[in-house]
Protein backbone atom coordinates (compact mmCIF):
# COMPACT_ATOMS: atom_id res chain seq x y z
CA UNK A 1 0.00 0.00 0.00
CA UNK A 2 1.18 3.46 -0.78
CA UNK A 3 2.19 5.84 1.70
CA UNK A 4 0.24 9.30 1.94
CA UNK A 5 3.67 11.33 1.87
CA UNK A 6 7.13 10.46 0.40
CA UNK A 7 9.20 12.93 2.41
CA UNK A 8 9.26 16.09 4.48
CA UNK A 9 8.45 19.27 3.63
CA UNK A 10 12.14 20.51 4.32
CA UNK A 11 13.21 18.32 1.19
CA UNK A 12 10.50 19.02 -1.25
CA UNK A 13 12.30 20.69 -4.26
CA UNK A 14 10.77 24.00 -5.51
CA UNK A 15 8.51 23.59 -8.64
CA UNK A 16 10.39 26.21 -10.60
CA UNK A 17 8.49 27.90 -13.42
CA UNK A 18 8.37 26.44 -17.14
CA UNK A 19 9.08 28.20 -19.86
CA UNK A 20 7.66 27.35 -23.36
CA UNK A 21 9.41 25.00 -25.32
CA UNK A 22 11.08 25.45 -28.56
CA UNK A 23 8.23 23.85 -30.99
CA UNK A 24 4.90 24.35 -28.69
CA UNK A 25 2.43 27.26 -29.40
CA UNK A 26 2.82 29.37 -26.46
CA UNK A 27 0.70 27.71 -23.30
CA UNK A 28 -3.02 29.26 -22.62
CA UNK A 29 -4.21 26.52 -20.28
CA UNK A 30 -3.75 25.42 -16.93
CA UNK A 31 -1.46 22.41 -15.77
CA UNK A 32 -2.65 19.20 -16.85
CA UNK A 33 -4.69 18.11 -13.45
CA UNK A 34 -4.09 21.69 -11.96
CA UNK A 35 -5.54 20.39 -8.59
CA UNK A 36 -3.27 17.78 -8.08
CA UNK A 37 -0.61 19.36 -10.26
CA UNK A 38 3.38 18.95 -8.46
CA UNK A 39 0.69 17.92 -5.21
CA UNK A 40 3.11 14.93 -4.17
CA UNK A 41 6.37 15.89 -2.83
CA UNK A 42 9.78 13.51 -3.55
CA UNK A 43 12.79 13.88 -1.89
CA UNK A 44 16.24 15.75 -3.06
CA UNK A 45 18.25 14.73 -6.05
CA UNK A 46 21.24 13.00 -3.60
CA UNK A 47 18.85 11.08 -1.54
CA UNK A 48 18.67 7.28 -1.81
CA UNK A 49 17.80 5.18 -5.12
CA UNK A 50 14.55 3.68 -3.02
CA UNK A 51 13.48 6.67 -1.31
CA UNK A 52 13.25 8.25 -4.85
CA UNK A 53 11.47 5.19 -6.40
CA UNK A 54 8.80 5.15 -3.99
CA UNK A 55 8.21 9.13 -4.36
CA UNK A 56 7.57 8.52 -7.92
CA UNK A 57 5.60 4.79 -7.39
CA UNK A 58 2.18 5.26 -7.62
CA UNK A 59 1.15 6.17 -11.48
CA UNK A 60 2.07 3.19 -13.47
CA UNK A 61 0.02 0.90 -11.17
CA UNK A 62 -2.98 3.36 -12.19
CA UNK A 63 -1.96 3.31 -16.02
CA UNK A 64 -1.34 -1.03 -15.17
CA UNK A 65 -5.59 -1.17 -14.63
CA UNK A 66 -6.54 -0.32 -17.95
CA UNK A 67 -3.97 -3.60 -19.13
CA UNK A 68 -5.99 -5.92 -16.59
CA UNK A 69 -9.51 -4.57 -17.36
CA UNK A 70 -13.01 -6.44 -17.44
CA UNK A 71 -12.54 -6.16 -21.62
CA UNK A 72 -9.35 -8.39 -21.78
CA UNK A 73 -11.12 -11.06 -19.87
CA UNK A 74 -13.23 -12.23 -22.69
CA UNK A 75 -10.19 -12.62 -25.41
CA UNK A 76 -7.87 -14.09 -22.65
CA UNK A 77 -10.26 -16.86 -21.81
CA UNK A 78 -11.31 -17.74 -25.35
CA UNK A 79 -7.37 -17.81 -26.31
CA UNK A 80 -6.53 -20.37 -23.17
CA UNK A 81 -9.69 -22.57 -23.73
CA UNK A 82 -9.24 -22.87 -27.44
CA UNK A 83 -5.41 -22.87 -28.03
CA UNK A 84 -3.91 -23.94 -24.44
CA UNK A 85 -0.63 -21.93 -23.66
CA UNK A 86 0.38 -21.04 -27.06
CA UNK A 87 -1.26 -17.68 -27.36
CA UNK A 88 0.86 -16.21 -24.23
CA UNK A 89 4.03 -14.84 -26.26
CA UNK A 90 0.82 -12.49 -27.54
CA UNK A 91 0.06 -11.26 -24.22
CA UNK A 92 4.27 -10.97 -23.54
CA UNK A 93 4.81 -9.15 -26.56
CA UNK A 94 1.79 -6.80 -26.11
CA UNK A 95 2.83 -5.64 -23.01
CA UNK A 96 6.15 -5.48 -24.05
CA UNK A 97 4.68 -2.86 -26.60
CA UNK A 98 2.90 -1.26 -23.44
CA UNK A 99 6.05 -0.80 -21.69
CA UNK A 100 7.53 1.27 -24.36
CA UNK A 101 4.37 3.33 -25.17
CA UNK A 102 3.49 4.14 -21.95
CA UNK A 103 7.41 5.43 -21.14
CA UNK A 104 7.17 7.85 -24.14
CA UNK A 105 3.59 9.11 -22.72
CA UNK A 106 5.54 9.77 -19.22
CA UNK A 107 8.85 11.01 -20.95
CA UNK A 108 6.14 13.53 -23.06
CA UNK A 109 4.26 14.65 -19.64
CA UNK A 110 7.20 15.30 -17.90
CA UNK A 111 9.59 17.29 -20.31
CA UNK A 112 7.25 19.41 -21.92
CA UNK A 113 4.96 20.03 -19.41
CA UNK A 114 1.65 18.68 -21.37
CA UNK A 115 -0.39 16.15 -21.10
CA UNK A 116 -1.13 14.22 -24.89
CA UNK A 117 -4.43 15.83 -25.21
CA UNK A 118 -2.76 19.03 -24.31
CA UNK A 119 0.09 18.63 -27.32
CA UNK A 120 -2.05 17.44 -29.72
CA UNK A 121 -4.43 20.53 -29.29
CA UNK A 122 -0.96 23.16 -29.27
CA UNK A 123 0.24 20.95 -32.51
CA UNK A 124 -2.88 20.33 -34.56
CA UNK A 125 -5.05 23.06 -35.87
CA UNK A 126 -8.38 23.52 -34.34
CA UNK A 127 -10.89 20.73 -36.95
CA UNK A 128 -8.43 18.32 -36.21
CA UNK A 129 -7.64 18.46 -32.59
CA UNK A 130 -11.77 18.17 -32.35
CA UNK A 131 -11.73 15.35 -34.32
CA UNK A 132 -8.96 13.24 -31.98
CA UNK A 133 -11.06 14.45 -29.27
CA UNK A 134 -14.36 12.74 -30.66
CA UNK A 135 -12.17 9.65 -30.79
CA UNK A 136 -10.63 9.89 -27.75
CA UNK A 137 -14.47 10.23 -25.97
CA UNK A 138 -15.76 7.31 -27.97
CA UNK A 139 -13.05 5.53 -26.84
CA UNK A 140 -13.19 6.33 -23.19
CA UNK A 141 -16.86 5.76 -23.21
CA UNK A 142 -16.17 2.04 -25.25
CA UNK A 143 -13.71 1.63 -21.89
CA UNK A 144 -16.37 2.63 -19.95
CA UNK A 145 -18.90 0.58 -21.44
CA UNK A 146 -16.68 -2.80 -20.67
CA UNK A 147 -16.23 -1.54 -17.00
CA UNK A 148 -20.64 -1.43 -16.28
CA UNK A 149 -20.72 -4.96 -18.21
CA UNK A 150 -17.84 -6.54 -15.91
CA UNK A 151 -18.91 -4.92 -12.96
CA UNK A 152 -22.89 -5.89 -13.58
CA UNK A 153 -21.64 -9.82 -14.03
CA UNK A 154 -19.47 -9.44 -11.17
CA UNK A 155 -22.59 -8.38 -8.78
CA UNK A 156 -24.75 -10.81 -10.75
CA UNK A 157 -22.33 -13.97 -10.07
CA UNK A 158 -21.59 -12.64 -6.41
CA UNK A 159 -24.89 -11.72 -5.13
CA UNK A 160 -27.56 -13.44 -8.28
CA UNK A 161 -28.33 -9.44 -8.64
CA UNK A 162 -29.82 -9.22 -12.01
CA UNK A 163 -27.59 -7.97 -14.90
CA UNK A 164 -29.93 -4.64 -15.51
CA UNK A 165 -30.00 -4.37 -12.25
CA UNK A 166 -26.27 -4.66 -11.84
CA UNK A 167 -25.82 -2.02 -14.54
CA UNK A 168 -27.44 0.70 -12.81
CA UNK A 169 -25.96 0.48 -9.53
CA UNK A 170 -23.01 1.27 -11.06
CA UNK A 171 -24.09 4.50 -11.70
CA UNK A 172 -23.24 4.73 -7.63
CA UNK A 173 -19.53 4.48 -8.64
CA UNK A 174 -19.65 8.58 -9.50
CA UNK A 175 -20.08 9.00 -5.45
CA UNK A 176 -17.42 6.85 -4.45
CA UNK A 177 -14.55 8.41 -7.40
CA UNK A 178 -16.08 11.61 -5.75
CA UNK A 179 -15.01 10.82 -2.56
CA UNK A 180 -10.98 9.79 -2.79
CA UNK A 181 -10.37 12.43 -5.13
CA UNK A 182 -11.16 14.42 -2.65
CA UNK A 183 -9.00 12.57 -0.14
CA UNK A 184 -6.27 14.03 -2.30
CA UNK A 185 -4.07 12.04 -5.56
CA UNK A 186 -1.91 9.64 -3.10
CA UNK A 187 -5.22 8.02 -1.34
CA UNK A 188 -6.52 7.18 -5.06
CA UNK A 189 -2.85 5.95 -6.18
CA UNK A 190 -2.65 3.83 -2.79
CA UNK A 191 -6.77 2.21 -3.54
CA UNK A 192 -5.72 1.62 -7.26
CA UNK A 193 -2.94 -0.64 -5.72
CA UNK A 194 -5.03 -2.35 -3.13
CA UNK A 195 -7.55 -3.53 -5.75
CA UNK A 196 -4.49 -4.42 -7.81
CA UNK A 197 -3.35 -6.82 -5.29
CA UNK A 198 -6.55 -8.39 -4.69
CA UNK A 199 -6.68 -9.30 -8.03
CA UNK A 200 -3.63 -10.53 -7.99
CA UNK A 201 -4.11 -12.60 -4.92
CA UNK A 202 -7.30 -14.12 -6.68
CA UNK A 203 -5.47 -15.44 -9.28
CA UNK A 204 -2.05 -16.66 -7.68
CA UNK A 205 -4.94 -18.81 -5.75
CA UNK A 206 -6.03 -19.98 -9.21
CA UNK A 207 -2.57 -20.56 -10.76
CA UNK A 208 -2.19 -22.92 -7.50
CA UNK A 209 -5.25 -24.52 -7.48
CA UNK A 210 -5.35 -25.24 -11.15
CA UNK A 211 -2.14 -26.80 -11.73
CA UNK A 212 -0.64 -26.13 -14.81
CA UNK A 213 2.10 -27.54 -17.27
CA UNK A 214 4.59 -25.55 -16.47
CA UNK A 215 6.87 -26.95 -18.99
CA UNK A 216 3.60 -26.10 -21.80
CA UNK A 217 3.50 -22.40 -19.78
CA UNK A 218 7.18 -21.40 -20.48
CA UNK A 219 6.77 -22.99 -23.95
CA UNK A 220 3.84 -20.74 -25.01
CA UNK A 221 6.03 -17.64 -23.90
CA UNK A 222 7.95 -18.78 -27.46
CA UNK A 223 6.42 -16.97 -30.05
CA UNK A 224 5.33 -19.89 -32.71
CA UNK A 225 4.36 -19.30 -36.60
CA UNK A 226 0.98 -21.04 -36.53
CA UNK A 227 0.16 -17.55 -34.54
CA UNK A 228 0.00 -16.06 -37.79
CA UNK A 229 -0.33 -18.94 -39.99
CA UNK A 230 -3.99 -20.44 -38.43
CA UNK A 231 -6.40 -17.84 -39.04
CA UNK A 232 -8.70 -18.40 -36.03
CA UNK A 233 -5.72 -18.47 -34.22
CA UNK A 234 -4.35 -15.23 -35.32
CA UNK A 235 -7.91 -13.69 -34.86
CA UNK A 236 -8.20 -14.25 -31.00
CA UNK A 237 -4.43 -12.82 -30.94
CA UNK A 238 -5.06 -9.68 -32.75
CA UNK A 239 -7.78 -9.54 -29.89
CA UNK A 240 -5.63 -10.36 -27.11
CA UNK A 241 -3.09 -7.28 -28.54
CA UNK A 242 -5.98 -5.05 -29.27
CA UNK A 243 -7.67 -5.36 -25.81
CA UNK A 244 -4.02 -4.85 -24.17
CA UNK A 245 -3.07 -1.37 -25.24
CA UNK A 246 -5.36 0.74 -24.08
CA UNK A 247 -5.33 4.53 -25.83
CA UNK A 248 -6.73 6.07 -23.13
CA UNK A 249 -3.79 5.29 -20.84
CA UNK A 250 -1.58 6.81 -22.44
CA UNK A 251 -3.55 10.20 -21.95
CA UNK A 252 -3.82 9.53 -18.65
CA UNK A 253 0.18 8.48 -18.02
CA UNK A 254 1.01 11.63 -19.57
CA UNK A 255 -0.80 13.50 -16.94
CA UNK A 256 -0.50 11.92 -13.26
CA UNK A 257 3.28 11.70 -13.69
CA UNK A 258 3.01 15.50 -13.69
CA UNK A 259 1.33 15.08 -9.51
CA UNK A 260 5.36 14.76 -8.36
CA UNK A 261 7.28 17.81 -7.13
CA UNK A 262 10.17 17.46 -9.51
CA UNK A 263 12.74 20.49 -9.93
CA UNK A 264 11.34 21.58 -13.58
CA UNK A 265 14.88 21.44 -14.90
CA UNK A 266 17.29 19.67 -16.93
CA UNK A 267 17.96 17.40 -13.90
CA UNK A 268 15.18 16.79 -12.32
CA UNK A 269 13.37 16.32 -15.38
CA UNK A 270 16.18 13.00 -16.13
CA UNK A 271 15.74 11.71 -12.65
CA UNK A 272 11.89 11.83 -12.90
CA UNK A 273 12.00 10.01 -16.52
CA UNK A 274 13.93 7.33 -14.87
CA UNK A 275 12.03 6.85 -12.22
CA UNK A 276 8.48 7.10 -13.64
CA UNK A 277 9.92 4.31 -16.53
CA UNK A 278 10.41 2.12 -13.60
CA UNK A 279 7.43 2.73 -12.25
CA UNK A 280 5.19 2.08 -14.97
CA UNK A 281 7.61 -1.20 -15.85
CA UNK A 282 7.65 -2.78 -12.75
CA UNK A 283 3.68 -1.95 -12.65
CA UNK A 284 2.60 -3.71 -16.02
CA UNK A 285 5.08 -6.76 -15.19
CA UNK A 286 2.06 -7.15 -12.47
CA UNK A 287 -0.80 -6.32 -15.43
CA UNK A 288 1.30 -9.39 -17.33
CA UNK A 289 0.91 -11.83 -14.81
CA UNK A 290 -2.73 -10.68 -14.37
CA UNK A 291 -3.18 -11.41 -18.20
CA UNK A 292 -1.11 -14.50 -17.98
CA UNK A 293 -2.97 -16.11 -15.71
CA UNK A 294 -6.55 -15.47 -16.92
CA UNK A 295 -5.15 -17.25 -20.09
CA UNK A 296 -3.56 -19.60 -17.96
CA UNK A 297 -6.37 -20.84 -16.15
CA UNK A 298 -8.61 -21.48 -19.40
CA UNK A 299 -5.68 -23.45 -20.71
CA UNK A 300 -5.05 -25.44 -17.13
CA UNK A 301 -9.40 -25.94 -16.61
CA UNK A 302 -10.73 -26.04 -20.16
CA UNK A 303 -8.32 -26.95 -22.81
CA UNK A 304 -6.52 -29.74 -21.01
CA UNK A 305 -10.43 -30.83 -19.99
CA UNK A 306 -11.56 -30.57 -23.56
CA UNK A 307 -13.89 -27.38 -22.63
CA UNK A 308 -12.65 -25.83 -25.99
CA UNK A 309 -15.43 -23.85 -26.71
CA UNK A 310 -15.44 -21.48 -23.65
CA UNK A 311 -15.30 -17.93 -24.55
CA UNK A 312 -17.01 -15.65 -22.32
CA UNK A 313 -17.04 -14.60 -18.44
CA UNK A 314 -20.09 -16.21 -17.10
CA UNK A 315 -19.48 -20.06 -18.64
CA UNK A 316 -15.79 -19.74 -17.04
CA UNK A 317 -17.79 -19.11 -13.69
CA UNK A 318 -19.78 -21.46 -13.89
CA UNK A 319 -17.25 -24.62 -14.74
CA UNK A 320 -14.39 -23.33 -12.70
CA UNK A 321 -15.42 -25.02 -9.46
CA UNK A 322 -16.82 -28.09 -11.14
CA UNK A 323 -13.72 -29.11 -13.19
CA UNK A 324 -11.08 -27.69 -10.53
CA UNK A 325 -12.67 -29.11 -7.49
CA UNK A 326 -11.54 -26.03 -5.80
CA UNK A 327 -14.88 -24.44 -3.80
CA UNK A 328 -13.10 -20.93 -3.85
CA UNK A 329 -12.46 -20.89 -7.44
CA UNK A 330 -15.07 -19.41 -9.01
CA UNK A 331 -16.38 -16.78 -6.27
CA UNK A 332 -12.44 -15.49 -6.31
CA UNK A 333 -12.67 -15.45 -10.14
CA UNK A 334 -15.94 -13.34 -9.55
CA UNK A 335 -14.28 -11.47 -6.96
CA UNK A 336 -10.85 -10.57 -9.43
CA UNK A 337 -13.87 -9.25 -11.94
CA UNK A 338 -14.88 -6.65 -9.32
CA UNK A 339 -12.38 -5.32 -8.57
CA UNK A 340 -10.81 -5.22 -11.58
CA UNK A 341 -14.21 -3.10 -12.64
CA UNK A 342 -14.10 -0.72 -9.87
CA UNK A 343 -10.66 -0.02 -10.20
CA UNK A 344 -11.25 0.75 -14.40
CA UNK A 345 -13.58 3.12 -13.20
CA UNK A 346 -10.94 5.51 -11.03
CA UNK A 347 -8.64 5.22 -13.93
CA UNK A 348 -11.74 6.06 -15.78
CA UNK A 349 -12.82 9.02 -14.15
CA UNK A 350 -9.18 10.78 -14.63
CA UNK A 351 -9.05 9.80 -18.25
CA UNK A 352 -11.99 11.88 -18.83
CA UNK A 353 -11.34 15.10 -16.98
CA UNK A 354 -7.64 14.83 -18.42
CA UNK A 355 -9.02 14.67 -22.04
CA UNK A 356 -11.28 17.03 -21.93
CA UNK A 357 -10.20 19.67 -20.09
CA UNK A 358 -6.39 18.91 -22.69
CA UNK A 359 -8.41 18.88 -25.88
CA UNK A 360 -11.15 21.72 -25.17
CA UNK A 361 -9.62 24.06 -21.93
CA UNK A 362 -12.94 23.31 -20.53
CA UNK A 363 -13.03 22.49 -16.87
CA UNK A 364 -16.39 20.73 -15.59
CA UNK A 365 -17.33 19.47 -12.51
CA UNK A 366 -16.11 16.31 -11.77
CA UNK A 367 -19.51 14.88 -10.93
CA UNK A 368 -21.00 16.39 -13.96
CA UNK A 369 -17.81 14.65 -16.06
CA UNK A 370 -18.34 11.41 -14.51
CA UNK A 371 -21.99 11.68 -14.56
CA UNK A 372 -22.25 11.72 -18.34
CA UNK A 373 -19.76 9.70 -19.43
CA UNK A 374 -21.07 6.72 -16.99
CA UNK A 375 -24.62 7.32 -18.45
CA UNK A 376 -23.23 7.06 -22.06
CA UNK A 377 -22.10 3.61 -21.06
CA UNK A 378 -25.01 2.78 -18.43
CA UNK A 379 -27.89 3.48 -21.05
CA UNK A 380 -27.44 1.32 -23.98
CA UNK A 381 -25.60 -1.81 -21.25
CA UNK A 382 -29.09 -1.53 -19.70
CA UNK A 383 -31.38 -1.64 -22.89
CA UNK A 384 -29.01 -4.52 -23.90
CA UNK A 385 -29.31 -6.65 -20.95
CA UNK A 386 -33.10 -6.37 -21.15
CA UNK A 387 -33.56 -7.43 -24.49
CA UNK A 388 -30.67 -10.19 -24.89
CA UNK A 389 -29.68 -10.84 -21.57
CA UNK A 390 -26.12 -12.36 -20.89
CA UNK A 391 -25.38 -13.40 -24.43
CA UNK A 392 -25.87 -9.63 -25.34
CA UNK A 393 -24.01 -8.33 -22.84
CA UNK A 394 -20.52 -10.52 -24.26
CA UNK A 395 -21.11 -9.02 -27.47
CA UNK A 396 -21.48 -5.99 -26.30
CA UNK A 397 -17.82 -6.20 -24.30
CA UNK A 398 -16.29 -7.27 -27.95
CA UNK A 399 -17.63 -4.53 -29.07
CA UNK A 400 -16.23 -1.71 -27.02
CA UNK A 401 -12.80 -3.33 -27.54
CA UNK A 402 -13.36 -2.90 -30.98
CA UNK A 403 -14.04 1.00 -30.71
CA UNK A 404 -10.83 1.16 -28.91
CA UNK A 405 -8.93 -0.81 -31.10
CA UNK A 406 -10.07 1.89 -33.64
CA UNK A 407 -8.85 4.35 -31.78
CA UNK A 408 -5.75 3.23 -30.92
CA UNK A 409 -3.54 4.46 -33.40
CA UNK A 410 -4.88 8.02 -33.20
CA UNK A 411 -3.19 8.19 -30.04
CA UNK A 412 -0.19 5.81 -30.68
CA UNK A 413 1.01 8.13 -33.74
CA UNK A 414 1.03 11.67 -32.10
CA UNK A 415 2.68 10.40 -28.81
CA UNK A 416 5.85 8.71 -30.94
CA UNK A 417 5.25 12.06 -33.34
CA UNK A 418 6.09 14.19 -30.68
CA UNK A 419 8.92 12.77 -28.55
CA UNK A 420 10.52 12.01 -31.67
CA UNK A 421 10.43 15.75 -32.07
CA UNK A 422 13.79 17.69 -31.22
CA UNK A 423 12.13 20.40 -31.31
CA UNK A 424 9.84 19.38 -28.86
CA UNK A 425 12.00 17.46 -26.79
CA UNK A 426 15.03 19.01 -26.80
CA UNK A 427 17.51 16.54 -25.69
CA UNK A 428 15.06 13.55 -24.36
CA UNK A 429 13.85 13.32 -27.94
CA UNK A 430 13.89 9.47 -28.87
CA UNK A 431 17.29 7.87 -29.70
CA UNK A 432 17.42 6.69 -33.09
CA UNK A 433 16.78 2.85 -32.26
CA UNK A 434 13.74 3.78 -29.59
CA UNK A 435 12.11 6.03 -33.06
CA UNK A 436 12.67 2.84 -34.95
CA UNK A 437 11.15 0.68 -32.49
CA UNK A 438 8.06 2.77 -31.68
CA UNK A 439 7.25 3.37 -35.07
CA UNK A 440 7.83 -0.19 -35.77
CA UNK A 441 5.38 -0.66 -33.03
CA UNK A 442 2.92 1.63 -34.06
CA UNK A 443 2.90 0.30 -37.57
CA UNK A 444 2.41 -3.50 -36.11
CA UNK A 445 -0.36 -2.14 -34.31
CA UNK A 446 -2.28 -0.29 -36.95
CA UNK A 447 -2.15 -3.29 -39.11
CA UNK A 448 -2.95 -5.95 -36.81
CA UNK A 449 -6.15 -3.63 -35.76
CA UNK A 450 -7.34 -2.89 -38.68
CA UNK A 451 -6.56 -6.82 -39.67
CA UNK A 452 -8.97 -7.08 -36.62
CA UNK A 453 -11.81 -4.55 -37.39
CA UNK A 454 -11.91 -6.42 -40.96
CA UNK A 455 -12.30 -9.69 -39.42
CA UNK A 456 -14.95 -8.29 -37.20
CA UNK A 457 -17.28 -6.48 -39.79
CA UNK A 458 -17.07 -9.19 -42.38
CA UNK A 459 -17.63 -12.17 -40.10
Amino acid sequence: MLPTDTSSAAEAPLVTEEKPEAGWRKRRQAPSLSDVYASVRVPGLQASFWRKLLAFWGPGLMVAVGYMDPGNWATDIAGGARYGYTLLSVILLSNLFAMLLQHLAAKLGIVTGRDLAQACRDHYSKPVAMVLWVLCEVAIAACDLAEVIGSAIALNLLFGIPLSVGVLLTILDVLVVLYFQNRGFRVIEALVAGLIFIIFGCFAYEIVVSRPDWVALAGGLIPRREVVTNPQMLYVAIGILGATVMPHNLYLHSSIVQTRAFERNEEGKRMAVKFATIDSTLALFLAFFVNAAILVLAAAAFHRNGHHGVADINAAYELLTPVLGAGAASVMFAIALLASGQNSTLTGTLAGQIVMEGFLNLKLKPWLRRLITRLIAVVPAFIVTLIAGEKGTGELLVLSQVILSLQLSFAVVPLVLFTSDRQKMGTFVNRPWVKYTAWAVSVVIILLNAHLLIQTFTG
